[in-house]
């Protein structure tokens, strides 16, 4: 979300996402708010997640650190208002609630060691990355639930880079050549293992064209979401296998910068589109989709970003009205 005011934000969210009787809520989640600098960001937000790992911010950006430095320490504070703010707004909420943090191989293709190479290109450092972050998710995880306990947690992973970790187009420091591409088995294990320290719904998200949808099944994700606009025909399969499994599809149909919203109905014309050419049963629309903007909203107006909220409620609700 835009701006650097974590009450606001989280006011904006809740009151937006929540069903005014307070008990049936549409999706509210903790919002993360870049803005602010480094330890907001999604990379510097989890990595103050982690457990007995830590980073700081170079020119380049994050990086191994043997302690706990400031960058860490900010990061970790952020987070703590964060909370502090959404659980002053979800007081009696019970229903869905989503958090997310950064999956790890996006994060393996962020985070340098020592030397200044990503920990990509070191197995043993992306194991160790991995592990950590599970870790740090439990933590996370059982902090929520203790500060919304009517909440039912849904766990986002944020994966842009992992298409790029899978046919080896990440970059090295030196920027002349890529990183091998990671087997897809070590992937799928990885993610596997992240995935399952929750026990409740994991959704991954990726922005990026490609997703793929099938490993990630393979993986345990219960839902996918993704930008709607970067689909192509031959998605179709991955999606409609996927659907049929009973992976929730979270398309993001709602640019998430500013501009022109289009009508409610409008904006999910597309889904009902695809699942006419998938050939699925159009009552079941409502329960496998869930409509998003299209990626994160950093970048927009707050007064963008609020209309965006609700444009998704209302398109949500078009699309249950007349699956058709």
């Amino acid at each position: 979300m835009p701006g650097g005011d974590a009450r606001e934000t989280a006011r904006t969210v809740t009151g937006s996402l929540i069903g005014a009787d307070g008990a049936s809520g549409d999706f509210p989640h903790l919002a993360e708010l870049p803005a602010r600098g480094p330890g907001a960001d999604m990379i510097g937000r989890t990595i103050g997640l982690l457990v007995e790992m830590y980073g700081h911010v170079e020119p380049s950006g994050w990086r191994v650190s043997d302690r706990p430095g400031r960058d860490t320490r900010r990061a970790r504070s952020w987070l703590g208002e964060d909370l502090d703010a959404l659980e002053e707004f979800t007081q009696e909420y019970t229903g869905p609630l989503k958090v997310q943090a950064v999956g790890p191989w996006t994060l393996a293709a962020a985070l340098e060691l020592r030397n200044g190479e990503l920990s990509l290109g070191d197995p043993g450092a992306c194991r160790d990355l991995a592990g950590s972050l599970a870790e740090g998710l439990r933590d996370h995880l059982a902090d929520v639930r203790r500060r919304v306990p009517g909440a039912q947690l849904v766990l986002q992973l944020d994966e842009p880079s992992l298409t790029s970790v899978l046919r080896g187009q990440i970059r090295t420091a030196s920027g002349y050549r890529t990183h091998r591409a990671v087997d897809r088995q070590v992937v799928e294990a990885a993610l596997r293992d992240v995935v399952a320290v929750h026990d409740g719904p994991v959704v991954v998200h990726s922005c990026a064209p490609d997703v793929p949808f099938a490993l990630l099944r393979r993986a345990g994700a219960a839902g996918v979401s993704f930008d709607f606009s970067l689909l192509t025909e031959r998605d179709d399969e991955q999606i409609g296998e996927a659907a049929e499994s009973g992976i929730k599809l979270f398309a993001g149909v709602v640019p998430g910068t500013d501009g022109p919203l289009s009508d409610p109905a409008g904006s999910v014309m597309g889904v009902r589109t695809l699942w006419r050419r998938l050939g699925l049963n159009p009552g079941t629309l409502s329960e496998s989709v869930v409509i998003t903007p299209a990626c994160g909203m950093a970048g927009a107006s707050p007064a963008y970003a609020r209309a965006v909220l609700a444009h998704c409620v209302r398109a949500a609700r078009s699309l249950a009205d007349n699956p058709e």
